[in-house]
């Protein structure tokens, strides 16, 4: 599935074996701000140098690609705010720190929730690297050149500009991938078994917006008769890739790792994962509280919904602590009306809502 360039990028890779630090994470290039491509300088390497997070091999790649690493900070943007929302309601809530981890000492523990980060962090590169071949932004791809679908009509035309999934996804594990596989561990180690973890989660994440690219339409004709349309391939709402994901989060499998180096479930009555499925080696911490060594941040001041039964209740959300009650004014529009021609005017309204956080 690979071009020429991203085989030399691979051989490059190749050359690093040496461990890396994970303080650092490309997520980091989500936090600080980008040059936009037209502002990179062919061969300028302190470019690259000077982007924090990266591994070795992740900056040779910035080398050859400098371009592309402002949609890489876009993917990463986008997958954190897909992160917060998906976990918006849960003890852990995917919050970042102001540091190049983003995600702090959580990440250490190879949990459920690592194992999703990981999965919409790759899935959010394919995502913008996609779109931003689509959007001419790149030198080196531009649309979609995927196979007309068998089921598509006959008098349908295949070929609209569509989204270039493949080189996202290409690009994506090169970039993504390039920091577990520089890695050089001893076999059946906690630090190997990590590492693949790692890396099938990554794979989980591109394959959901692989999967989740679908044909879309547009009719020709007269007066809108759509006796004649024009298709293409399109990529999701990153939105149901978060969904899709959130998903394969409830469902992750339990690893360890083998003598021979390769993962194994710890319950061997379930199904092994697929490559589209997440899994995880460690049990995940309650998030209960604030704990330096784990990376918890704790529940305390969260908001919890005295009703619900669900991870959003206070019981749960406040772990048994308790929660205190208070009273907040809300403005919101109200009363709006449609004048011709062509505005709507509202009102503001105010209610006085009781609301509860945790102790």
């Amino acid at each position: 599935m690979s071009g020429p360039r991203l085989a030399l990028a691979a051989a490059l890779l190749c050359s690093c074996t040496s461990p890396v630090a994970d303080a650092n994470s490309w997520w980091s290039l989500a936090m600080n701000p980008i040059q936009r491509p037209e502002m990179y300088i062919i061969g300028a390497q302190p470019v690259c140098s000077q982007l924090p997070g990266l591994s070795p091999g992740q900056r040779k790649l910035c080398q050859l690609y400098q371009e592309h690493m402002v949609f890489i900070g876009e993917g990463a943007r986008s997958a954190i705010k897909e992160c917060q929302y998906q976990f918006r309601q849960r003890r852990w809530n995917c919050s970042t720190v102001d540091n190049t981890s983003v995600f702090g000492r959580v990440m250490k523990i190879g949990s459920r929730e690592t194992a999703f980060t990981y999965a919409v962090s790759a899935a959010g590169v394919v995502n913008a690297i996609s779109r931003a071949c689509r959007e001419g932004e790149l030198s080196s791809c531009g649309c979609s050149r995927a196979a007309r679908p068998k089921d598509l009509p006959r008098d349908w035309l295949w070929g609209g500009c569509g989204d270039n999934v493949e080189y996202g996804y290409r690009f994506a594990k090169e970039f993504v991938d390039a920091k577990e596989r520089e890695k050089n561990y001893v076999r059946g180690s906690e630090e190997q078994a990590r590492m693949l973890m790692n890396l099938q989660n990554n794979e989980a994440g591109r394959r959901a917006v692989y999967k989740l690219a679908d044909v879309a339409c547009k009719c020709h004709g007269v007066s809108g008769s759509c006796s004649l349309k024009t298709c293409w391939l399109q990529l999701a709402d990153f939105r149901k890739v978060g969904d899709l994901l959130k998903e394969k989060y409830d469902s992750a499998a339990a690893m360890r790792i083998s003598r021979k180096g390769k993962l194994e479930l710890v319950n061997a009555r379930f199904n092994m994962p697929t490559q589209e499925d997440l899994v995880y080696v460690d049990p995940s911490p309650d998030y209960c509280l604030r704990n330096e060594t784990t990376g918890s941040l704790g529940t305390q001041g969260r908001l919890c919904n005295k009703t619900s039964e669900g991870m959003d209740g206070c019981e749960l959300m406040c772990c048994g602590r308790g929660y205190d009650q208070f009273k907040s004014v809300q403005v919101e529009r109200c009363h709006c009306k449609f004048h011709w021609c062509c505005y709507v005017k509202c009102k503001k309204c105010t209610e006085i809502v009781d609301q509860y956080v945790c102790k």
